[in-house]
């Protein structure tokens, strides 16, 4: 194991051999699926369903997928069964010119009614621009509703409704749900900086913000990351670009934004990246391209693709407060050649030890790009470093996050690796992978949605939940709830419950849930 001080950089390699391997008791890697381009290419994150299976995206592939021909396909929604069952739900671009939408850009989110809801980045029905995406809703059994189509509303060169929804979807407490598009708007003559959006789940879609609404772009533009809901209430994103440029040198649209967003419509910016001068030209990170997340402590955390401490401006992880404090807790590159990781791409989640966990795109003690933990002063360790093997046959190029499963385990994605013959001619790396993470961390329950008021419903996801006996919400004990299976308990939030963790009491054990449930009014 090799350390450093800022924060003690721990690397932990992983030998892999074939489908799994295992550097200690305590971790295992594990190759769940390897895509052939039919089934998929380039995955995004995965969400757990209600029934315990695990669900999808893949940007390109499906049945239109041609190595001789050069053709990628449309994008998937897929389903993998705990035992690696894997079922393709939904091809898209199966309707007359896309009209249901092509390549969906972001993975999927889990709605309280146990159907999940997306966006794709291109397709649609629209009449002004019949390409600039949808969003869409899901059920587990793979019956696809189009909600709604952008560019309903074209004013000159934009959309003024939006256009481009590259990011995914939030559920806000009145049920509805909250994206971003990254063109579009009204916020600027060539073609608009992105919006805000509020859409229904009967597809209702309401225009909250427009980017680029200020001289310059000072307010952000092209928001590619969705948006969080903080315990405030609150909604925090980021923007790719735009914000003040007046100390940085490199980035001529600006170097993106932090931005607070009320459920009143009030955009406040927090941060503008590449605004501390140094030596470096953006030492706090530049182009923020993923979402944040709230820690247990209250503060949000990110990455940005690009900037940082590292010569090599690899990118880098920040803490936010609310209030828009802002610290780079750790930079990418800092070990040569980049064995520490290069480029996150993707967001971080907090895992149920209070870490948080990510990937990057690129190094890692291969180049293929890298899982780590990170604690939240800044010590890094790489928990894995993909391609190890001829034709990284265990995958390359994370480009979408991990996910902690209530088993205590993270599955993810890789965009390439796995090279079969069909995905490896024509320069193409491989249609990617699937795989599994265990670190040793213990199980726990896990609510959906996390918020919710007295007597209202919520759905505890689990393992082995058959024969739970009690249910607390912060230690008030619900006097109503249904073990409907294995994986689920459906609760309601009893009287005089406040903001605090979940307690489930199975026969194997007490559960804890990964994070705190906030009791709104």
């Amino acid at each position: 194991m090799k350390t450093r001080q800022f924060g003690k950089i721990a690397y932990l390699l992983v030998v892999f051999c074939v489908a799994a391997a295992v550097a200690s008791p305590a971790q295992t890697f594990t190759t769940v699926r390897i895509f052939d381009g039919t089934d998929g290419y380039r995955a995004g994150s995965l969400v757990q369903g209600t029934n315990g299976n695990f669900y999808g995206t893949t940007q390109w592939g499906g049945p239109g997928f041609s190595k001789q021909d050069k053709l990628l396909g449309y994008g998937t929604i897929f389903a993998i069964a705990p035992n690696g069952k894997f079922t393709t739900l939904y091809n898209f671009c199966t309707e007359s010119l896309c009209a249901d939408g092509q390549t969906p850009n972001s993975g999927l989110i889990l709605a309280a009614n146990g159907n999940f809801y997306g966006t794709t980045f291109a397709g649609g029905t629209s009449t002004n621009l019949p390409s600039s995406g949808t969003v869409f809703e899901i059920t587990p059994a793979g019956q696809l509703t189009t909600l709604y189509s952008f560019c309903q509303h074209l004013s000159g060169p934009a959309c003024t409704d939006g256009s481009y929804p590259s990011a995914g979807l939030v559920q806000g407490p009145n049920g509805n749900f909250y994206g971003t598009t990254q063109s579009g708007g009204t916020g600027s003559t060539s073609g608009g900086g992105g919006t805000i959006f509020e859409i229904t789940s009967a597809g209702t879609l309401t225009t909250l913000y427009n980017f680029c609404s200020q001289t310059n772009c000072k307010d952000g533009a092209e928001p590619a990351a969705a948006l969080v809901l903080a315990s405030d209430g609150n909604f925090y994103g980021t923007t790719e670009k735009g914000g003040t440029k007046d100390k940085n040198p490199i980035c001529l649209s600006g170097c993106g934004t932090v931005f607070r967003f009320t459920p009143a419509g009030k955009l406040t910016t927090l941060y503008n990246f590449c605004s501390v001068s140094s030596s470096l030209p953006c030492e706090d990170g530049s182009l923020p391209t993923t979402p944040l997340v709230q820690g247990a402590d209250g503060a949000l955390y990110g990455t940005t693709s690009a900037g940082g401490y590292s010569a090599s401006e690899a990118g880098s992880v920040f803490r936010i407060s609310p209030s828009g404090e802002m610290t780079t807790i750790y930079s990418f590159c800092i070990e040569a050649p980049c064995t520490d990781g290069d480029d996150p791409t993707a967001g971080l989640i907090e895992g149920s030890d209070g870490s948080l966990y990510g990937t990057t795109n690129q190094g890692g003690l291969y180049g293929g790009g890298s899982a780590f933990a990170l604690s939240t002063t800044g010590a890094l360790t790489t928990l894995y470093s993909f391609c190890p093997q001829v034709s990284c046959a265990d995958g390359e190029f994370p480009i979408a996050g991990l996910t902690q499963v209530t088993n205590g385990t993270f599955l993810g994605t890789t965009s390439a690796g796995a090279r079969l013959a069909a995905c490896d001619s024509d320069g193409q790396e491989g249609c990617g992978t699937v795989f599994s993470l265990s670190t040793g961390l213990d199980r726990f329950v896990e609510a959906n949605p996390a918020f919710g008021a007295t007597g209202r419903s919520v759905n505890i996801l689990g393992n082995n939940l058959t024969g739970a006996t009690s249910v607390t919400f912060n230690g008030t004990p619900a006097t109503t709830f249904i073990v409907v299976s294995s994986n689920l308990i459906k609760a309601q939030v009893p009287a005089g419950a406040t903001t605090g963790t979940i307690v489930v009491t199975t026969p194997s054990g007490t559960l804890n849930s990964n994070v705190a449930f906030q009791v709104v009014p």
